[in-house]
């Protein structure tokens, strides 16, 4: 008998993605969305490259984490239940260049996010080698929450009707965001919640028996669309605290990994992954490997209808 056994698991498995916690240095929960696949044993299959190794880095530090499977766009589904799965996970120092092992993975990353197969064209290679090293993660679960997919409440709380807090902008484009705070335990854990722009932050009601303490904590937003292309998604970051009979997150810092939107965010955020992966190499004494291009064609060729994919698209992946 495994945690997800109790799941409904055709719903699990339809959601394209999820929200995916881990804790910072600092204890900082933080959350973004990644692509996910079941395995029959029970555990959950994640990857992260090596320009996006953070995730790797917080697990490698403390395996606690936490899943949201809460944003059903491109699932085919009409109103599922919002699932949360917290457990540990692994992420061991071996870097993946081919498909090995992984093949159900990529396929459905392949079927799922038809432009990705583009990446594996001449003339991406050079610009994409980044994403196909990648590092394992395997989610033990330990516990699994259902929860309606009712409209979060709103907090009450006044909404600020002078200057708006850092980040305000960003979550305003959203009907909702995910809480990624921390149990009494200090295990993080993930919400929906509809946060309120007050004077000193955002006021923020958990759901029903979703307990958290007051501490780091961050609000996630993000959307894909239904080929889970033209993702979007910002991070803020700060500090959960107690008002009363409500909670309130103080915002100390905004983070937009794949840029918020100017023309000239692709050839940033491009260059920054190549030096991200160049570091996570150097400080290993590693030369950079060489990527299986011909098996991971292969793997998508049954599918693969794509041609060179637009450099604003290649930036917009989930499952970094």
């Amino acid at each position: 008998m495994t945690v997800l056994d109790s799941a409904p698991l055709d719903v699990l498995d339809a959601y394209r993605t999820c929200e995916f916690v881990t804790l910072g240095r600092d204890g900082t929960p933080l959350a973004w969305p990644t692509a996910v696949r079941r395995r029959e044993n029970g555990t959950l299959l994640l990857t992260t490259s090596l320009a996006f190794a953070q995730k790797a880095l917080n697990i490698r530090r403390d395996g606690r984490v936490a899943l949201l499977f809460s944003d059903p766009t491109g699932s085919g589904l009409t109103d599922p239940p919002h699932l949360f799965v917290g457990g540990r996970a692994e992420c061991p120092d071996d870097i993946r260049t081919g498909p090995q092992d992984l093949e159900d993975y990529w396929r459905m990353l392949f079927e799922r996010q038809p432009h990705s197969r583009a990446y594996l064209s001449r003339p991406m290679r050079r610009l994409m080698d980044w994403y196909y090293l990648r590092l394992v993660i395997t989610v033990t679960p330990e516990q699994l929450t259902v929860r309606s997919t009712a409209r979060p409440p709103l907090p009450e709380a006044p909404a600020a009707s002078g200057p708006q807090p850092l980040g305000a902008d960003r979550l305003a484009c959203y009907d909702t965001a995910v809480l990624a705070a921390r149990d009494a335990s200090g295990a993080p854990v993930l919400a929906r919640t509809r946060p309120v722009p007050t004077a000193d932050g955002f006021a923020v009601r958990p759901p029903d028996g979703c307990a958290v303490t007051p501490g780091p904590a961050s609000l996630l937003v993000h959307r894909h669309d239904e080929r889970i292309n033209a993702m979007r998604n910002a991070l803020v970051r700060g500090t959960l605290t107690r008002t009363g009979d409500g909670w309130l997150l103080l915002p100390e810092k905004l983070l937009e990994p794949m840029g918020s939107g100017r023309p000239t965010d692709a050839i940033r955020v491009l260059r920054g992954t190549q030096r991200a992966t160049d570091r996570y190499l150097e400080r290993r004494g590693l030369a950079r490997p060489p990527v299986q291009w011909d098996r991971f064609r292969a793997l998508a060729a049954p599918t693969a209808r794509s041609g060179p994919a637009p450099l604003e698209n290649v930036m917009r992946s989930p499952h970094h």
